[in-house]
């Protein structure tokens, strides 16, 4: 077991530089940011003066040497935009962005999750085709259109919740957070279903169909021939094996709601890190993209990590094939 942390422990490590190469690289195309600061009026000489004070006068390898040094202390230097150190600003946004993904996640979790046994269960009826045409759409349709549509529907028709910001936070050993306010709860209805719509079709599509293939198998008939309980088979055997895909799939989607929230928070002005990466884009802030890039390749190492190790505790023949030293 310690081994097999240890080897995930080296893979992320590897993986995270590749990353750092690759963001670092890429960005050196999106635009030259002495340009935005500057204007397009500015002097020859003002120009290689700021790109010298910024420190882009260097070679790549350069460059790139100093960034890592710096990542691997949690300095990621200083906005090329805003002045300010990158950490700062990643500090200050990050929490806005984890409430909405991780309430997103577990109303995805919690309502995907007993829909797709239902429409496992029930398969052929009314109810069980019915969730399946309603998953279809949830996948279908883009996120920024089901922002836009409970923004007109909730917000603009009805009134019920407002259709920007993050509402009323209090700050709670330096972590800002709304989940304690009823303003901040308000604020965050409507995002976080917008966030969570295609994660909750995916979960409920995925548990359908695991649960009909493990239904299907070979000790489920032994345990019906058993005399064992529907509520036994269902929820104590199917059920349990149906996780372990689960598992993994929930996992990087947690990632993924954290890494593509940039829509809906741009959708709704939400003050999290998507919108400051968008903003980093338009004004080719180096180091804010490329922070920002590191710090979602390292939740997705983390959570990979977590959902690996979730993996002994759902799946006994691991465990077995662990001690065996395979």
């Amino acid at each position: 077991m310690f081994a097999f942390v240890l080897r995930r422990l080296a893979q992320a490590i590897v993986v995270m530089v590749v990353v750092a190469f690759i963001a670092f690289l890429l960005f050196q195309y999106v635009g030259d940011p002495v340009v935005f600061l500057l204007g397009q009026d500015a002097k020859p000489d003002q120009i290689r003066q700021l790109r010298a004070d910024l420190g882009l006068d260097r070679p790549f390898f350069v460059q790139f040497w100093h960034f890592l040094i710096n990542a691997a202390q949690g300095e990621f230097g200083l906005s090329l935009r805003q002045g300010a150190k990158v950490s700062r600003l990643i500090v200050e946004r990050l929490p806005a962005t984890l409430e909405l993904s991780i309430v997103a996640a577990v109303l995805a979790l919690v309502i995907g999750l007993p829909m797709g046994v239902y429409a496992a269960l029930r398969r052929g009826t009314f109810m069980g085709q019915a969730l399946m045409a309603l998953s279809l759409l949830g996948v279908s349709l883009p996120t920024f259109l089901i922002g836009i549509l409970l923004i007109l529907v909730f917000s603009v028709w009805l009134g019920w919740f407002p259709s920007f910001g993050r509402g009323d936070t209090v700050n709670v050993w330096g972590w800002s957070t709304g989940l304690l306010t009823r303003d901040g709860w308000v604020h965050l209805v409507l995002p976080a279903i917008t966030l969570a719509i295609f994660q909750l079709t995916l979960i409920m599509r995925l548990v359908r169909s695991e649960m009909l293939e493990v239904l299907r198998t070979d000790y489920i008939k032994f345990a019906r021939a058993r005399g064992l309980s529907d509520r036994a088979i269902h929820f104590g055997h199917a059920l349990r094996n149906t996780l372990v895909p689960v598992i993994t799939i929930t996992g990087l989607q947690l990632g993924s709601l954290i890494a593509f929230a940039i829509i809906t928070e741009t959708v709704f002005q939400w003050p999290g890190m998507g919108l400051l990466f968008i903003q980093a884009v338009t004004y080719a802030d180096i180091p804010v993209m490329a922070a920002y890039l590191c710090l979602i390749a390292l939740i997705f190492v983390t959570i990979n990590l977590i959902v690996d190790l979730l993996y002994f505790a759902v799946d006994p023949r691991l465990r077995v094939s662990v001690r065996g030293g395979h």
